[in-house]
């Protein structure tokens, strides 16, 4: 009796947990095998092999390409498992791994010669888990450039490709030098390191050393003493290819319109910290894009020609305040306006490729807030390479229009700054210096590099240093279409900025009832969805409602308005009303509603002691030279009915 071919192939893997046995069809890719053997096994992750031996001879390559025909696998062979460079292919508390290492899959790509692509593995420290989100999104993807079928060239049917339409690499030279692409992004600059026939296994991502080891016996320490083992080498300066983030885009233009009215009114230079989220940017390959929404000023003193920045007493609040709204620092915006003509509107250009983009001073700036807000990264011996915050400067383009550049400085810059080696010129912004050693301090010779007048490439000592060298320019935009975290509406009055000390811009409890009386009780969620708005409440030095707004801040960030709702009806925002409603019967004696509707007697308020009716006016308090708050004790004249201490009513 005859029989017909086999529908199916009947493999046996062993490994050390056991055999299974694995149905397959010859026509199947040995990738569909490896695929079949890990949901099997029930493995953490692809890193393993398959060998025909036992002694793990005769690998199985995974292929996309080729069969279980291919392959020569006949019915009942017996393939053996083994996990690849360490990896651990089983969840298991016995392991003798530490904690702080564990395994990441990478595939690598495939080879100009067609090769099929590999599933290896590399060790990696557990800094992977505390990426950002966004880095973990852009490590899944391949980022290989799609090519259309060519017609002048191709020569194949549409589910082939060739030479001249098959996907290209993300760091592909020609490509990034067709799309003007000057710095290629991070991930794609990981993925060219990872490309080669170690498949980036010996990477390490570290930032240079600017100081003295310590602890070397050898000598007494600096300065009677180094050796070449605590010495740290000398420096060469070179331009960075990559950039962290790829672009930086303001959510809408009343973001940067209401940083700038603070320019306009006083005519002092301003600088704000940005607050906002990284996202994929999908223009650049494998690229970072940071969106602002929302811009903090810091307490400050400006002038025409300069900035100084006081103690923040209120910055660990800003930040978690922030991160309940699923923020966070992304970097730093500051203006650099001089009015050129009045009546125009016009400003003057002053930074060119004549003078300069950025200072030594403010790459110096930069290099600080880089350093305080580092760039976790997986291939790091200490979990942190460079920094995703970017510079942004509000200056006067060639036409004398407003406009924003974006800046990120490298991570050698960063490096200088954080061992303080560098330092402004006096007279030349354009230019930096690289400290001296002294007793105090040893600093290795750093140099940079440049053409001289026949061509020739030069070593520079960095005495003085260009800054040019390390600077890697950020496009900064606005999109098309507005995005609101926060709400806006042209025809209300937002809350004042913070520590902004001009008249009618101050954050004060009577501006709190000012601002509030432009919304409806309907609209308690876009009167709170304002970031200076919650900043002020959470701080309040009379009732700071930090530790009570929680469900607040959830509804804001999930824009819920039922959420909003029941929280405007609690016992802490109820005394905050009872204040306004007292505020405004103290300015306006007629008027006995309060923001957000009628106040009932016995409230909150009413219970915690405080008395909404002492601001009326009294027949008798004309008599009186003085009165005593209620709330902070303090004397204030009898003609006036707010205190002058804490601006509540009387």
């Amino acid at each position: 009796m005859l029989k017909g071919p086999r529908d199916f192939t009947l493999l046996r893997v062993q490994s050390a947990e056991g055999t299974k046995r694995i149905e397959v069809k010859p026509d199947e890719t040995i990738a569909q095998l490896f695929e079949k053997v890990h949901d099997a096994f029930d493995l953490r992750s692809f890193g393993f092999g398959l060998f025909r031996e036992r002694n793990h001879k005769g690998e199985i390559v995974s292929s996309k390409s080729n069969t279980i025909k291919d392959a020569g696998l006949k019915h009942g062979d017996l393939l053996y498992m083994a996990p690849v460079n360490g990896a651990i292919l089983w969840e298991t508390s016995s392991s003798n791994i530490p904690n702080d290492i564990y395994e990441s899959m990478i595939v690598s790509p495939s080879t100009s010669k067609g090769m099929p692509r590999q599933i290896i593995t590399h060790t990696v420290k557990s800094s992977d888990k505390n990426e950002d989100e966004v880095d973990q999104l852009l490590w899944k993807q391949d980022g290989k450039i799609q090519r259309k079928k060519d017609d002048r060239f191709c020569r194949h049917g549409a589910n082939a490709c060739c030479v001249h339409c098959s996907p290209l690499e993300p760091f592909d030279e020609a490509y990034l030098k067709e799309q003007n692409i000057k710095h290629m992004s991070f991930h794609t600059y990981l993925r060219k390191m990872t490309a080669g026939v170690d498949r980036g296994k010996f990477l390490q991502l570290e930032d240079i050393n600017c100081s003295i080891r310590n602890g070397c016996k050898d000598h007494p320490p600096w300065p009677k003493g180094i050796c070449s083992k605590c010495q740290p080498n000398a420096i060469t300066l070179n331009r960075q290819p990559y950039r962290h983030v790829d672009n930086v885009m303001f959510e809408n233009t009343n973001l940067v319109e209401r940083f700038l009215n603070y320019w306009r009114i006083t005519g002092h230079q301003r600088i704000g910290y940005l607050y906002g989220r990284y996202e994929i940017h999908s223009d650049v390959p494998l690229g970072i894009r940071a969106v602002v929404a929302a811009i903090y000023e810091p307490p400050q003193e400006s002038t025409r020609d300069n900035i100084v920045l006081l103690p923040d007493e209120r910055e660990s609040l800003v930040d978690d305040l922030a991160r309940s709204l699923n923020l966070q620092k992304v970097g730093w915006i500051f203006t650099d306006l001089i009015a050129d003509d009045i009546k125009k509107g016009t400003v003057k250009h002053v930074r060119n490729i004549d003078s300069h983009f950025l200072s030594a001073q403010e790459c110096i700036m930069a290099g600080h807030i880089q350093n305080q807000l580092p760039n976790p990264c997986r291939f790091s011996p200490n979990g942190y390479f460079g920094s995703k915050a970017v510079t942004v400067c509000v200056t006067g383009d060639n036409k004398n229009q407003v406009h924003m550049e974006g800046y990120q400085v490298t991570s050698q810059c960063m490096a200088l700054v954080r061992d303080g080696i560098l330092v402004p010129t006096k007279d030349a912004p354009e230019l930096g210096y690289v400290r001296e050693s002294s007793n105090k301090q040893y600093v290795p010779d750093v140099y940079y590099k440049e053409k001289d007048s026949y061509g020739n490439e030069v070593s520079r000592l960095a005495r003085p240093l260009p800054v040019e060298y390390l600077l890697v320019d950020v496009p900064a935009s606005t999109p098309l279409t507005p995005q609101y975290t926060f709400y806006a509406n042209e025809k209300i009055t937002p809350f004042p900025v913070e520590h902004r000390l001009v008249d009618g811009q101050i954050q004060e409890f009577n501006v709190l009832a000012t601002y509030l009386q432009q919304f409806t009780p309907e609209k308690f969620l876009e009167a709170v969805s304002d970031f200076h708005f919650l900043i002020y409440i959470a701080g309040m030095d009379m009732l700071p409602l930090k530790s009570h707004m929680g469900p607040l801040l959830d509804a804001i960030r999930t824009q819920n308005r039922r959420k909003a709702n029941e929280w405007a009806r609690s016992a802490h925002w109820a005394t905050v009303e009872e204040l306004i409603s007292a505020t405004t019967m103290s300015s306006q004696p007629t008027t006995r509603n309060a923001t957000f509707g009628n106040i009932p007697a016995g409230s909150a308020a009413d219970e915690a002691g405080i008395n909404v009716e002492s601001g009326t006016n009294d027949s008798s308090s004309n008599e009186i030279s003085l009165w005593t708050c209620t709330y902070c004790t303090f004397l204030n004249p009898a003609e006036i009915n707010n205190c002058e201490m804490c601006s509540l009513p009387r």
